[in-house]
């Protein structure tokens, strides 16, 4: 574990420190002494400060998940998690559970960063090169053009054009940009606005399917881990809820928990509401009359990573070849509509 600061633990960091403890705990170290191992062999200030902070009540006889409650900088969702292990007897395997699901947060968080930064490198590298192009090349054209007492063609004027503007609006893109920048990364800092992030995601058609299924697949990881930890399939369901912020499955949870209310069955509620359809829907009800709902839904998990590692790669896949074909294009227009008026005028000379 590698903390940066206290309230601020990554999934990557939360997977390498739940995986830590609960190799401790299976091999019947106390979670106090745990603690207090990792505390010893912390790299860094920030990481023995937040370790400082769990002995702290651990060492007044408080169980882990009231201690991490105190200390801060843990989700609600694992100090429940860890409440729930304590409670059965079952600590080792939920702390093992929470260290696969957030290993799995860590990867789609990658995944993410990987999709959407080429594309962006793309496109700023496109708009580069006909920002070189409108401030560099087409004002040479534009002078031999007016030597040899032509107007140049209004596509390449438009692009000259728009190169001006570029060019003394160029600090307000910047800082356009910036601002968008420095929104997006406040708004992911808070509950709220996470959620109003989630929500244009949601609504751009590009991305509303990869949005659903990103989702969809975070809920069943959650849902995995809870009936894994011998949690009864309604607190599960409880639980995993909290954890949803796509509108459209929100609904879908809170229709399906309605349906658990009224007294039908799991499976039947789940497939009523929406949330699983089809094959999925039948394993479900499958594992739930076998008695292994806890391993289905751990398949499920694994098939929605696919799914969104599939998904990820159809919209890279789709926008890569896009940028560089309106590239192309760009560039070759406004070449041509330079290069074939001049080649006409020097024939005419010649």
């Amino acid at each position: 574990m590698a903390a940066k600061q206290i309230g601020t633990m990554s999934p990557g960091e939360l997977a390498g420190f739940f995986g830590q403890l609960a190799m401790l705990v299976r091999a019947g170290v106390s979670s106090e002494e745990a603690l207090r191992l990792l505390r010893d062999d912390a790299q860094s200030q920030p990481e023995r400060e937040l370790l400082d902070r769990l002995l702290a009540p651990a060492e007044r006889g408080e169980p882990l998940s009231a201690a991490m409650r105190e200390a801060g900088g843990f989700p609600s969702y694992a100090v429940n998690m860890i409440e729930i292990g304590e409670q059965s007897g079952r600590l080792d395997e939920v702390l093992g559970s929470l260290a696969s699901y957030y290993e799995r947060e860590d990867s789609l968080g990658s995944m993410l960063k990987s999709a959407v930064t080429y594309p962006l490198i793309m496109l700023g590298m496109m708009l580069l090169v006909i920002l070189v192009l409108s401030v560099k090349v087409l004002p040479i054209f534009s002078q031999v053009f007016a030597q040899l007492g032509a107007d140049l063609p209004s596509l390449a004027l438009g692009a000259l054009r728009l190169g001006g503007a570029l060019k003394t609006g160029c600090l307000v893109l910047v800082a356009l940009l910036a601002l968008l920048l420095v929104s997006a990364l406040v708004l992911r800092s808070s509950e709220g606005g996470r959620r109003t992030l989630i929500r244009i995601f949601s609504a751009l058609p590009a991305t509303r399917r990869l949005s659903m299924t990103i989702a969809s697949g975070r809920f069943v990881s959650a849902l995995a881990l809870m009936l894994q930890s011998a949690v009864d399939p309604a607190h599960s369901l409880e639980l995993a809820a909290r954890l949803v912020s796509h509108p459209a499955l929100a609904a879908r949870v809170g229709d399906c928990r309605r349906r658990l209310g009224q007294g039908d069955s799991f499976a039947d509620s789940v497939r009523e509401s929406g949330i699983f359809s089809g094959a999925a829907a039948r394993m479900v009800a499958v594992g739930f009359k076998t008695g292994s709902a806890d391993a289905v839904m751990g398949r499920l998990a694994s098939r929605y990573e696919e799914e969104i590692d599939s998904e990820l790669s159809r919209l890279v896949g789709v926008v890569e070849p896009t940028l560089v074909i309106i590239l192309s294009v760009a560039v070759g227009m406004i070449l041509l509509s330079v290069m074939l008026p001049l080649m006409g005028i020097m024939s005419s000379i010649g």
